[in-house]
């Protein structure tokens, strides 16, 4: 399973985001997307995701879906941004995209709190939990649902080091799943623990070594 950009680009006005990208993300491995800030890394994720539509080019998804509703079914994402209602708890929270995605609350709850260790403060509205408690919560959230593409923009963010080597095996067994994995990350403890491609990003160009 794979995705595939075409030539994409995607213009800002008279700023060009990403030029020409043309690049293939396989199931199998993770694929971490590196580069400088500003180098087009979460422009690239939001294409990927179907949120932002390029300005030319084009996106193949292949078996992941064959309609961008489709394929935003099956997005699992976290970005800058946590993005979960922080006037719910963060059990509220992942119970509800358990819900709308059709599954069963209580034993999807349960999962996703014993991998990403969800302690009481789950039980907290979002609002008053520490960076790294919403970072654990955002991440069970977007994995509640088995996604099949997995985007990640710096997962690693305000966790601690028994956090992150939590998220290390987690991606990894997302992997084995055989999910379409795609990590943007400045964090050298996920470079280093994380084989596969390395995606090099400048100025909205690509490179893979």
């Amino acid at each position: 399973m794979s995705v595939e950009l075409r030539a994409v680009t995607k213009a800002f006005g008279p700023v060009r985001a990403l030029v020409a990208v043309s690049v293939r993300f396989h199931s199998g491995h993770p694929s971490l997307v590196l580069g400088p800030n500003g180098s087009g890394k979460s422009t690239l994720l939001s294409v990927l995701g179907g949120l932002s539509k390029p300005t030319s080019g084009e996106v193949n998804y292949g078996a992941i879906g064959q309609t961008r509703s489709d394929v935003r079914q099956t997005v699992g994402w976290v970005g800058h941004e946590t993005i979960c209602y922080a006037d719910l708890s963060g059990r509220e929270n992942i119970e509800l995209a358990a819900r709308l995605h059709g599954l069963d609350v209580k034993d999807a709850y349960a999962h996703a709190a014993e991998r990403f260790d969800l302690g009481t403060f789950a039980s907290r509205v979002m609002r008053t939990c520490s960076r790294g408690q919403r970072q654990r919560i955002a991440l069970a959230r977007a994995l509640v649902h088995s996604p099949r593409l997995l985007l990640l923009d710096e997962p690693s963010t305000g966790l601690d080091g028994a956090s992150v080597t939590r998220l290390i095996s987690v991606i990894a067994e997302e992997v084995s799943r055989g999910a379409v994995v795609v990590v943007v990350t400045h964090d050298p403890h996920l470079v280093e623990a994380l084989p596969g491609a390395r995606v090099l990003m400048d100025r909205g160009r690509i490179g893979v070594f």
